[in-house]
């Protein structure tokens, strides 16, 4: 600390770009403390720095033979409580989570300490450096918070060990869908609204779920206990219900939970297969080499759809690309709201079908395909639909949202079928077949690294900077906080280091994102662990990626 203080001393008054001589480490009496970049002037993005802190100094040794999992909510619940310390500093910052429980860097646990990262803004006069104000933000106020987070009797243990066990629970339920025959779990009791449309927090006075008898299951938590719930089965399953009803609101909470939940977040409870990719119709986007050929094919002009490029996809197009890059990622259930679909994607009346035909439409709807998804590749669909019935004959469950209440109305569904025959033409073959895995041009990605400064940078979820390009991401919802995509951005570093075509993508990443992922990143603070379906699906919106 008393070096730090001596450097601090030799820099007073000089230009900002002086504190680059602070860089290093530095010993406090308690923890070692690491400046690993420094802002270049005032509005630059916070210097980089990091406190290990040794497990003896905290009396939370115990949490190293804990589970993984429990180890990744005691990370997180520990950033929380930094966030809450560091709340009225302005200076400090650390990479805040939300509702979601995720595997992050801004506490990182190995063998010999507790480690923080965050972020501090070096205060200053102008571009004039201020070494009493700073020497007391570094030596005095930060200490306080370092401390305070990572001590036993200072931190709340029993909200801590409620916090964690929460998390062992939702691991322990998922593991248990594929066995019990489930795409998701919707535990009784659950909050489904959230307060906004811009707030992920649970609605005060919302109608707690309740599962219909019919499709009620019980699962065990290692700590909850037995929970009963929904159980929304493998295959086909529809839901159904009038405007303002609950529809997409069960839907939203089924796709934001491939990932955990704190305590009181009232998904706490609620499970979904963690490869379940939500599609969307998305005009505009990039395609790259996709094989489009079990929904469009035949296109004028005689363009082949079997590897199917364009900058401008029109909404059909979008979705069938979205659905066939999803399963490339290793998607084994797709959950798709009509509200946001491309409608000539998703039906094609009889109307419709007698006066347009078969020869002059290159699009075979999705109600002609999902039972081949379902029967032939053993993948699960989630539809919220409410305009229409011809996806009834392929119906495996129908659930109708009612006040907000779940009802399995399956059987009167099947009654209507009955009564109600379809008039359509089944269309498009009686095959399907997965698509072909592509490969990506390792050097074109450093190509883009290069020519851009090697620039990798988020501010929200809406978009990220590689290089040289913003891609445009507002239509992955399932993407839970900004720091994924900054991990997805140093993924794709990290692939980019290697030499020519990478056959297999999807694999790639899945073996970099192993237990220890952090540690072949660099030693940020705002990172989080993304799905491999994310990444894959960030990498087809870069319009200038070059696959093959």
């Amino acid at each position: 600390m008393q070096l730090l203080e001596a450097k601090l001393h030799k820099i007073d008054r000089h230009n900002y770009r002086s504190y680059s001589s602070l860089r290093g480490e530095y010993q406090f009496v308690d923890f070692d403390f690491f400046i690993d970049t420094t802002q270049a002037d005032p509005f630059a993005p916070a210097s980089r720095v990091r406190a290990r802190r040794k497990w003896s100094l905290t009396d939370l040794e115990w949490l190293k033979d804990q589970s993984a999992d429990y180890q990744r909510a005691a990370r997180d619940f520990i950033a929380r409580q930094f966030a809450d310390l560091a709340q009225q500093i302005n200076e400090i910052q650390i990479d805040r989570p939300g509702q979601a429980i995720l595997d992050r860097t801004a506490v990182v646990f190995d063998e010999e300490a507790i480690e923080l990262r965050f972020r501090i803004n070096l205060p200053a006069d102008g571009r004039t450096i201020i070494a009493k104000k700073t020497t007391n933000l570094l030596t005095y106020t930060m200490p306080k918070v370092i401390r305070r987070a990572t001590i036993a009797r200072e931190l709340p243990l029993d909200e801590m060990k409620r916090h964690c066990e929460t998390v062992e629970d939702q691991v322990a339920l998922r593991s248990q869908l594929k066995e019990k025959g489930l795409m998701a779990f919707v535990a009784d009791e659950s909050i489904l609204p959230r307060l906004a449309g811009n707030s992920d927090l649970p609605m005060p006075d919302a109608v707690p779920f309740v599962s219909p008898e019919n499709l009620a299951v019980t699962l065990e938590a290692p700590h909850k206990g037995t929970l009963r719930g929904m159980g929304v089965p493998l295959g086909i399953t529809m839901i159904v219900g009038g405007g303002f009803h609950g529809k997409s609101t069960l839907l939203n909470a089924i796709e934001n939970s491939v990932y955990d939940h704190i305590p009181g977040d009232g998904r706490d409870y609620i499970v979904t297969d963690d490869t379940a990719s939500k599609i969307r119709a998305e005009d505009g986007r990039c395609v790259h080499k996709v094989d489009l050929t079990p929904y469009i094919s035949n296109l004028p002009m005689g363009k082949d759809t079997s590897s199917f490029s364009t900058q401008n996809a029109s909404g059909s197009t979008s979705q069938a690309s979205w659905l066939q890059e999803s399963l490339e990622a290793g998607a084994q259930s797709l959950l798709i709201d009509e509200d946001t679909s491309a409608s000539n994607f998703m039906i094609r009346d009889e109307r419709m079908q007698s006066l347009i035909a078969k020869s002059d439409e290159p699009i075979t709807p999705l109600v002609d395909r999902i039972s081949l998804l379902r029967d032939q590749l053993n993948i699960s669909v989630l539809l919220v639909m409410g305009g229409s019935g011809d996806y009834l004959d392929v119906a495996d469950t129908v659930i109708q949202m009612h006040n907000y209440e779940a009802v399995d109305v399956t059987a009167k569904a099947r009654e209507v079928v009955k009564s109600h025959p379809t008039r359509r033409q089944l269309e498009g073959s009686e095959e399907i077949r997965r698509p072909r895995t592509r490969k990506i041009n390792r050097s074109a990605l450093q190509t883009m690294l290069e020519d851009g400064k090697f620039r990798i940078q988020v501010k929200d979820k809406t978009s990220l900077r590689f290089g040289r390009e913003f891609i445009d991401l507002q239509a992955l919802e399932q993407v839970a906080d900004p720091s994924q995509l900054h991990a997805v951005g140093w993924l794709w570093f990290q692939l980019a280091q290697g030499k020519g075509w990478e056959k297999n993508p999807s694999k790639a990443f899945q073996q970099m994102l192993h237990d220890d992922w952090f540690k072949m990143m660099p030693n940020y603070g705002d990172l989080a662990k993304p799905r491999v379906v994310e990444v894959m699906a960030v990498l087809n919106r870069m319009r200038a990626a070059d696959f093959k």
